[in-house]
């Protein structure tokens, strides 16, 4: 059984946690494959946007124990190439061309707190829990603390880092760790009313716009940064893509690469 598996539908990549009986949690061997699909997705003109998804009652409760503590057997540089896969796949999450959906469901503890924030919507069952749990085992969330700082904020991170409290679905929203909070029922067809959502945006204006996110969001304002929206905008503007999208605007029809059409 793979722990992690792949489908497409409907122009999205559902990439699957597939560990329920150990709550999904993850190891070196689903950190590797979670990078492959994500390449494998970006690489896929078929699809527009990728949900992240899980099977079971937890969406995922972090590192595996087991793993962590085969690690905790080996050297520094060892312990040093292993974090660093976990910080390639979190930064391939984070900055995949495409639009990205966390779909939570159950408890989201350690890492998998990282994983939904490096997605750029995150949607979760009303009764699903948070928590920054690392320091509990004498760890820390060190290489998703970037992320998770992207997502609320300095002051907040820093209260449930160190504190390691479990977190309700009504406070992450509040903390902006997920922007909506649903019931169980209407989980799937969020998502998917999103995805379609996502799926009327052109997939070059898509990944340009996530792109400048991005940059934006990292680089302070000045004149490369000027440079690089204006460059955008203008490569935008005289691109296939562009022209398609504002003739169908005045024609009043739908671009062709609107899903319905």
């Amino acid at each position: 059984m793979k722990k992690v598996t792949y489908h497409t539908e409907k122009h999205t990549a559902y990439i699957t946690l597939n560990r329920p009986d150990s709550h999904n949690a993850f190891d070196d061997e689903m950190i590797a494959r979670i990078t492959k699909l994500c390449h494998r997705a970006a690489a896929d003109d078929y699809v527009r946007s990728v949900v992240l998804q899980a099977n079971g009652n937890t969406f995922c409760s972090g590192a595996d124990l087991q793993w962590m503590q085969r690690m905790a057997q080996y050297d520094y540089e060892t312990n040093m190439q292993d974090a660093q896969s976990l910080a390639n796949m979190l930064e391939t999450l984070n900055t995949l061309a495409k639009p990205t959906i966390a779909k939570v469901h159950g408890a989201a503890f350690g890492g998998a707190v990282g994983l939904v924030a490096c997605c750029d919507i995150a949607i979760a069952t009303k009764l699903s829990k948070f928590c920054l749990s690392e320091v509990r085992l004498g760890l820390a969330p060190a290489t998703i603390m970037p992320y998770i700082i992207d997502a609320i904020g300095y002051r907040h991170a820093r209260r449930y880092a160190l504190s390691a409290e479990v977190i309700s679905a009504r406070r992450a929203r509040r903390l902006g760790l997920i922007h909506e909070a649903v019931t169980e029922s209407e989980l799937d067809s969020t998502v998917a009313a999103l995805c379609a959502q996502l799926h009327k945006g052109g997939p070059q204006a898509i990944s340009a716009t996530k792109g400048l996110l991005l940059e934006c969001h990292q680089h302070e304002i000045d004149e490369s940064l000027q440079h690089k929206t204006v460059a955008t905008i203008a490569a935008l503007r005289v691109g296939n893509e562009g022209q398609a999208g504002l003739a169908a605007f005045f024609a009043k029809t739908k671009p062709v690469w609107h899903e319905d059409k």
